[in-house]
């Protein structure tokens, strides 16, 4: 009965995630009307940006830590858009986030297997999903980076466990996670902007630059959705996905990679 629960309510909770991080950006503006946010996010930038590349690889290192140790990911992903912007902000994460299920899925192969292993065991989705790959290797990983079925950081390790190969794993995570890292990288970066006009710090936006800054923020999302679904359906076809749950078609909002 848990597992039947377990995906109609991860629509629920992804809802919650993305309403909890617009939450925290409007936070943010009204906290600008009473505390120096303009001169905090000024010195803020300015020390990002002297560190360049090495505050960049330094940010990845820190997201691959705290997916290793099982932290959500939403706030770094959000918080990368905000320091780097979008382009530096999506490399940061991305790196970040396929070393931590890298070191995750060693983790899960060579030094805790037991205890992946008792952690899902009684757990009939994680069976199913253990033959699929078996039958289907990266390709069904890819698809599953795609519609998370799993929790993320727990799933980093369970892969270990699978007959999945190191390499292929990685690439098909990498690709995999891309739509969702640049949902959250792009929330970030509009929320950097939107404070920076808000606190008087902005450089100066015209509002054909703020309307394709929202547009294309819409858009992604929509994309992301699109291709959750294509994925959701790919999976039904591996038997990864048990016909009780595929019968719930909602569970493809762009869910976190990293959380």
């Amino acid at each position: 009965m848990h597992e039947e629960q377990t995906i109609p309510n991860t629509k629920r909770k992804n809802v919650f995630k993305l309403a909890a991080l617009v939450g925290a950006l409007i936070g943010l503006f009204v906290l600008s009307r009473f505390l120096p946010v303009g001169e905090w996010l000024g010195d803020f930038n300015r020390w990002v940006g002297e560190l360049g590349v090495a505050g960049v690889v330094l940010f990845a290192g820190i997201y691959a830590a705290a997916t290793v140790l099982m932290l959500p990911g939403a706030i770094f992903s959000l918080g990368a858009g905000f320091a780097f912007g979008l382009g530096w902000g999506f490399v940061a994460v991305s790196v970040g986030a396929t070393t931590g299920a890298a070191l995750a899925f060693l983790i899960g192969r060579f030094l805790a297997r037991d205890k992946i292993e008792a952690m899902t065991h009684d757990k009939p989705k994680f069976r199913a999903l253990d033959r699929a790959i078996g039958r289907k290797g990266a390709r069904l990983i890819f698809l599953l980076r795609l519609s998370p079925l799993i929790p993320f950081n727990l799933s980093n390790f369970f892969y270990g466990l699978t007959a999945v190969r190191f390499w292929p794993y990685v690439a098909a995570s990498w690709v995999g996670m891309m739509p969702g890292v640049l949902v959250y990288v792009y929330l970030g970066t509009l929320g950097r902007a939107g404070l920076e006009t808000a606190t008087g710090t902005e450089t100066g936006r015209t509002p054909l630059e703020w309307t394709l800054l929202v547009v294309g923020l819409i858009a992604t999302l929509m994309v992301t959705i699109w291709i959750s679904r294509i994925a959701r359906e790919a999976l039904r076809e591996t038997e990864a996905l048990p016909e009780e749950n595929a019968a719930n078609p909602g569970n493809t909002l762009v869910s976190d990679q990293s959380t």
